[in-house]
């Protein structure tokens, strides 16, 4: 966790050559007009750029490197923590700490040149020590006393100018007072349409973050309590416990920062080595590290303090392999209590000369912990291909219905409503058509052509957010829709919906749908309420032969307040191909179907607004 950390050009030398360590100089006094730029320090943000942005360059050098020639993960760790930390020191204007840090994908290793035997191809991703490093990081989105940093990895080849990315990552952050205490933060205003997609969608993945350890339980509960092990050709199968690996570290003043706590990407940085050391003991080869779960700080150490490291091989897949480690503190030698300050979880593959994972040995679990954390390193598997199927996919990537199971329900709602708030934060949206005070809006972009309805309702808020996310209720107001039947209460913010529509499709038969329906309470001041739609698929409700199957990739509405009383509703809707020709029809002026609908749904919100079904807890 650093605090404070400013990097001046006299500590350049030792910064490029052992990497930082927590510096904590002061900042200098001279105007920014006056300071010198150095290689390896953190640029200014330009004075129309976003005032958390920093950007650090690092030149590798072969004392960055590991056995292998890659650049070291835990020195790109450490330089990550850095960068971030700074960008969030910039906002709060006081010392933060690191809260976590989410999930790492590594694309890239950074490697010196590898010669290949006659007539083979080299399969690695790196490039050559001598390459740079570029990281650039800012405050995403600030809460109440915690803030998100997004953070870019890229690395540049300086003979030839080509940019690669290594990686992203999103940190979080804690603001603390002199005393110790949580330090209320400011709000950050978003300029840029990026910036504005950046902090809409922070609060999404504030609450994925908040719900994983849920997640995780869950899908446990209903897996099978009898652990399979996997049988594989010619290979026998590794008791876990001879790849546990336990190592101590005393905790020195170049280990930390100003204020005696230990740096963040220091203890990062040990705990990816340990991990590093259990998986080439179950593989008997040099892994490649491909994915970091979140660090998760409990606590801080400090100058003086014990730090024990452990890491065992949870679970070994046919290509890749989880690694848990996790770190504990003590303060003196002889001390009893041991402080558990973090964890984390890595996934590791072990590549050919071609590049290719290679195959690897099975492992045999203790008895007791060791089934338990081999169960879940199961589990957590399942959630990051979840996770990279629905969430970390291009939305043009993303099929329009994806099977929705009780594993993926989190991630089908995130995407549900991050790609909805994507949409609105667009910057492009041009005003089409005018009907008194309907106003409609398109936005023309690649593949898509998206339109928003939007108008005034004597109404608050919180009562058009309960009788619009409600699609029961949605055939009183629009023609479209013959009938809703709720299919599942997922939870209190996501319901599935069989939806049955008026419009018939080109078979001459009525359209079907099956929706999930999210839910959004505004965040903090400024945010709308938030309603989106997509289409799921459920093996319950398959396509049937008395309708077409009809499908949506992202629509739905927000709900602004204008005052108590007085409310801002706009519909969106990314128009697939099916719905196209109703769309440009209506864009053209060739009809006002849209601005009949969305008056109608007027009607019916102000014919409800006081509405005894509209419980208070739904405001």
């Amino acid at each position: 966790m650093v605090k404070e950390n400013i990097v001046v050009p006299e500590e350049i030398l030792s910064f490029c050559c052992n990497g930082l360590q927590g510096s904590t100089s002061p900042p200098c006094a001279q105007e920014p007009r006056e300071r010198e730029e150095a290689p390896g320090a953190m640029a200014s943000p330009s004075p129309t750029g976003n005032p958390t942005e920093v950007q650090m360059s690092q030149l590798v050098l072969p004392c960055h490197t590991n056995h292998c020639g890659e650049l070291s993960t835990g020195q790109l760790l450490k330089w990550i923590d850095t960068a971030a930390c700074l960008s969030a020191e910039r906002h709060a204007g006081c010392p933060c700490v690191t809260a976590s840090m989410d999930d790492i994908y590594f694309e890239h290793t950074i490697s010196q040149p590898y010669i290949n035997p006659p007539g083979q191809r080299d399969g690695r991703n790196g490039v050559c020590v001598g390459q740079v490093v570029n990281i650039k990081a800012k405050v995403n989105r600030a809460f109440n006393s915690s803030m998100e940093v997004g953070i870019q990895v890229s690395y540049e080849d300086l003979c030839s100018g080509k940019h690669c990315s290594i990686c992203k990552a999103y940190a979080t952050f804690v603001a603390q007072a002199p005393s110790g205490s949580k330090v209320k933060l400011k709000p950050l205003t978003p300029q840029t349409e990026e910036e504005k997609i950046e902090h809409s969608i922070a609060a999404e993945r504030r609450r994925m973050r908040l719900v994983h350890k849920d997640t995780l339980k869950d899908l446990l509960t209903r897996s099978p309590r009898e652990t399979e092990l996997e049988t594989r050709d010619g290979s026998a199968a590794v008791p876990a416990e001879k790849t546990r690996v336990e190592s101590v570290e005393l905790v020195l003043p170049p280990h930390a920062n100003h204020q005696g706590n230990t740096f963040g990407g220091q203890i990062m940085a040990w705990m990816e080595n340990v991990a590093t050391i259990a998986a080439s003991r179950l593989c008997h080869a040099h892994p490649t590290l491909r994915a970091i779960e979140m660090f998760h700080f409990r606590g801080p150490s400090q100058v003086g303090d014990r730090l024990v490291l452990k890491a065992i091989v949870n679970n070994a897949f046919k290509n890749s392999m989880e690694v848990g480690v996790c770190a504990e503190a003590y303060g003196q030698e002889m001390s009893v209590s041991r402080r558990h300050i973090n964890s984390a979880f890595m996934t590791f593959v072990v590549l050919d000369q071609e590049g290719r994972p290679r195959t690897l040995p099975m492992v045999a679990p203790e008895p007791g912990d060791g089934v338990r954390r081999y169960r879940e390193a199961s589990a957590r598997k399942k959630i990051r291909l979840d996770r990279k199927y629905v969430v970390s996919c291009k939305q043009t990537e993303v099929p329009l219905s994806v099977p929705w199971d009780q594993s993926n329900k989190v991630y089908l709602s995130y995407n549900n409503v991050s790609a909805l708030k994507t949409l609105v934060a667009k910057a492009n949206w041009a005003l089409a058509r005018e009907k008194e005070k309907v106003r409609m809006y398109t936005l023309e972009e690649d593949k898509f052509l998206s339109f928003r309805i939007e108008m005034s309702v004597r109404i608050a808020a919180g009562r058009a957010f309960s009788l619009l996310s409600d699609l029961r209720r949605r055939h009183e107001w629009d023609s479209h829709y013959a009938s809703a039947e709720l299919v599942q209460q997922v939870d209190d913010d996501d319901m599935i919906y069989h939806v049955v529509s008026q419009t018939l499709s080109h078979e001459n038969k009525p359209q079907d749908f099956v929706i999930l329906a999210s839910r959004r309470k505004p965040c903090s001041k400024g945010d709308p309420y938030v309603v989106a739609f997509r289409s799921v698929t459920l093996p319950t409700h398959p396509a049937s032969a008395s309708f077409t199957r009809g499908e949506t990739l992202c629509s739905g509405f927000c709900i602004w307040p204008e005052s108590e009383e007085t409310s801002k509703v706009a519909y969106y809707n990314q128009a697939t191909p099916g719905y196209l020709n109703y769309v440009t029809t209506n864009v053209a002026g060739l009809s006002s179907n849209f601005c009949a609908t969305f008056e109608a749904c007027e009607k019916f919100l102000l014919k409800n607004k006081e509405d005894l079904i509209v419980r208070l807890q739904d405001l």
